[in-house]
């Protein structure tokens, strides 16, 4: 429960953990190859326990949504995800943007990584968050797909302007694209201004001022009294990873900023809102979301 005000106490937003490795991510993905993934120091074993280690000091239960590629090498991962009562879903198996590889492999994708949980996890995936949040305008195709698959919703889309990812003019609460079974969850802005800010987690919420962030994520719950979404990877608390000394210099300053800072920072978060997965916190939402506007 939250400790620090009224105006959020009353609102349990979800707590979500993409579950993935430092050379996975898209900052990196023009300078480490695919091919050399299986031979470099993992991380996320020990990353990702720590995590759910700060979870259940706080008494918290999220939603990870966790790597194919992760959970078939390290199966263990997933069964103490399962045993400690969070939700196991879906980042996909192979960390590739869905408006890069197209339809076919965005399906096979999606299916090896969801048969793949659910067969060590023991429980059925409903939600799926695209890698990069690269589900979008570019992408229409994707929600059929994830429907036809089994997933009752994805978490994959920011409404805000930014050079890798984001549709601004998209819809801040959640909805039902066109006539599918799929609910969309989008990430979490403030509008000031006629503009949408992030406040979601990730990357804005090791470069702000933790009072500052704290500010903006209380703001959205009550000017709309909705629930928010907040998001972090493994890597995030991790500041003794291996460097990546030959990425280009505005991906090395995205990746590496504040990682120092960011483990305290997730355990006053835990304190200062309350929080809960992500298909207990949208349970009304995915299954009642409304049709986005024509």
């Amino acid at each position: 429960m939250a400790k620090s005000g009224a105006a959020h106490a009353i609102i349990t937003n979800a707590m979500t953990i993409d579950v993935e490795d430092y050379f996975h991510v898209q900052a990196f993905a023009t300078t480490i190859d695919r091919s050399d993934w299986d031979s470099l120091p993992r991380r996320v074993v020990g990353n990702t326990h720590r995590i759910l280690d700060l979870l259940e000091q706080a008494g918290v239960k999220g939603t990870l949504f966790t790597l194919g590629w992760v959970a078939e090498r390290h199966p263990e991962l997933v069964r103490r995800i399962v045993a400690d009562g969070h939700e196991l879903a879906s980042h996909g198996y192979g960390h590739q943007r869905a408006d890069e590889i197209g339809a076919a492999a965005f399906r096979a994708d999606i299916t090896r990584a969801k048969a793949l949980l659910e067969d060590i996890g023991g429980v059925a995936v409903q939600g799926y968050r695209a890698p990069t949040f690269s589900i979008g305008p570019r992408t229409p195709w994707a929600y059929d797909i994830l429907g036809q698959a089994g997933h009752a919703y994805s978490s994959s889309l920011y409404p805000v302007r930014h050079d890798l990812y984001g549709a601004h003019d998209a819809p801040r609460f959640p909805y039902r694209p066109g006539a599918g079974a799929v609910c969309e969850l989008p990430m979490t802005t403030v509008e000031i201004f006629g503009h949408n800010l992030p406040v979601s987690g990730g990357g804005y919420f090791r470069l702000l001022p933790y009072a500052l962030y704290r500010r903006g994520f209380a703001r959205f719950g009550a000017t709309t009294g909705a629930p928010g979404m907040f998001y972090t990877h493994p890597w995030e608390i991790d500041p003794d990873q291996p460097r990546v000394s030959n990425a280009p210099a505005l991906s090395k300053f995205r990746h590496y900023l504040n990682l120092k800072h960011s483990a305290a920072r997730m355990e006053r978060l835990l304190r200062d809102f309350a929080w809960g997965r992500v298909d207990q916190v949208f349970a009304g939402a995915i299954t009642q979301a409304i049709p986005a506007a024509s």
